[in-house]
């Protein structure tokens, strides 16, 4: 018995053990409608003002405002990862416990900062327990779903936060460059790859990475596109499903469509949280424009 159980932990430790009962990355109205009654379940509606969340959201949903778990820095600028203690307290605040099943559900067009949530809370040791409801409150309300102005009495949560290794640094993204194991991906739209002006220090995209753009990801209707949409992006882009992918956008926010499109490709990726805002102004790391 004690033999199992050491093998067991060495193979959960080395990723080769999935843990039970992970979440699908993307879910339709219909999972989530299925899936209701289920006590762990828990839906955070992400809004950038709570009156929105206030105006209608599903039946038992949370409200999640971004800047609870992507604060700003005047030393790191916008969208950073909270500090554990910060975290575990909104995290709590909200009802998430270790055996929580999360669906975060946008408004409107709100998929990058919805997505930066998806991101955020994978980074702070709920990957697998994580799920994006593709095509966000609107698809709920076009599946023919009720909506609500009643807030739910929420029972706080005990999560505690085991970071994970999602975020890159300046450095990082140095080594991945000269590295023939990973790729460094610009999620920004073409025009600014290419170097249109965007009131950074610097225009153009970080020497030697490539576009995947983060608006090729999602449809008219705010949802992701289809696998094969998806991969006909980034097949020519990182044809080797062994490499790793070191996404970056303007702030960190774009990129995290990005991302979840990765993810749901069978990439590993990572995001530069601090991307071209901090880039842009050290005037030794690397930029160009494309030629035309």
């Amino acid at each position: 018995m004690k033999k199992q159980i050491l093998v067991s932990l060495i193979l959960l430790h080395t990723g080769l053990i999935v843990r039970a009962a992970e979440q699908p990355i993307l879910v339709s109205p219909q999972w989530v409608n299925e899936h209701l009654n289920d006590p762990d379940l828990v839906i955070l509606q992400v809004n950038f003002l709570r009156l929105d969340y206030e105006k209608e959201h599903i039946a038992g949903a949370r409200f999640l405002w971004p800047g609870w778990l992507a604060p700003d820095s005047p030393e790191s600028g916008n969208y950073n990862i909270p500090e554990p203690k910060q975290a575990n307290a909104a995290l709590r605040r909200m009802g998430i416990s270790k055996n929580s099943k999360i669906v975060l559900c946008h408004v409107r067009n709100e998929v990058p900062v919805t997505a930066r949530m998806f991101l955020t809370l994978e980074q702070l040791g709920l990957r697998g327990q994580v799920s994006f409801l593709n095509g966000g409150l609107e698809a709920w309300k076009k599946s023919g779903y009720a909506v609500t102005k009643e807030v739910p009495v929420v029972k706080k949560g005990n999560f505690k936060v085991h970071p994970a290794a999602l975020i890159a640094d300046k450095n990082y993204v140095l080594q991945s460059l000269r590295s023939d194991s990973a790729v460094v991906v610009d999620a920004r739209m073409k025009r600014f790859y290419d170097g249109d002006p965007t009131g950074n220090p610097r225009d153009g995209h970080i020497t030697g990475a490539l576009n995947i753009p983060y608006t090729e990801m999602i449809d008219s209707t705010n949802s992701f596109k289809s696998l094969d949409q998806l991969d006909a992006w980034f097949a020519p882009v990182v044809p080797d499903k062994k490499k790793e992918i070191v996404a970056y956008c303007f702030i960190g926010q774009t990129a995290s469509v990005v991302y979840i499109a990765g993810r749901l490709l069978g990439y590993r990726v990572k995001l530069y949280d601090a991307s071209l805002q901090e880039w842009s102004r050290k005037e030794e790391l690397p930029m160009e424009k494309t030629q035309k």
